[in-house]
């Protein structure tokens, strides 16, 4: 078994910290990415990041981690509710998959409601800021050390 994670994040979490802070607070993306790699390391794997705006980014770096990765923590950012394809990269590639939220998608508007990533998703956080993460990643580590 592999002992890496891919953490996956999607359009405008580039923004993180001057986005909206009363939705996403004030840390940044490579705060997000320290606090994973952190988390990881502690529970034994190590992290490969990406960021995109561009969901076809997305969907080769989940493509390439089937080969290399053990699971993926995901936040997908607006494509949670827009995006068959990126649901199917990750199906696709048969790994573990957690699905993070920064804020509680579900007490914001109503197209935020529905997830195409939630069916293929074995951990969900949402809500629990950029602590989230963190959560993600252990319940994640818990799934994979248990399969």
């Amino acid at each position: 078994m592999t002992n890496r994670i891919l953490l996956v994040n999607g359009p405008n979490l580039n923004l993180l910290g001057t986005r909206e802070p009363a939705v996403y607070g004030h840390e940044t993306l490579a705060d997000v990415e320290a606090l994973v790699a952190k988390t990881a390391a502690a529970r034994g794997f190590e992290v490969r990041a990406v960021q995109s705006n561009h969901e076809g980014v997305l969907i080769d770096a989940i493509h390439a981690a089937r080969t290399d990765c053990a699971g993926i923590v995901i936040n997908p950012g607006g494509l949670t509710h827009t995006s068959v394809v990126l649901r199917d990269a990750l199906s696709g590639v048969a790994l573990p998959v957690a699905e993070i939220h920064i804020s509680d998608v579900h007490a914001r508007e109503e197209f935020r409601h529905h997830s195409y990533i939630h069916d293929v998703a074995v951990v969900h956080v949402i809500g629990e800021g950029v602590a989230g993460y963190a959560s993600a990643v252990n319940q994640l580590a818990d799934a994979i050390t248990q399969s």
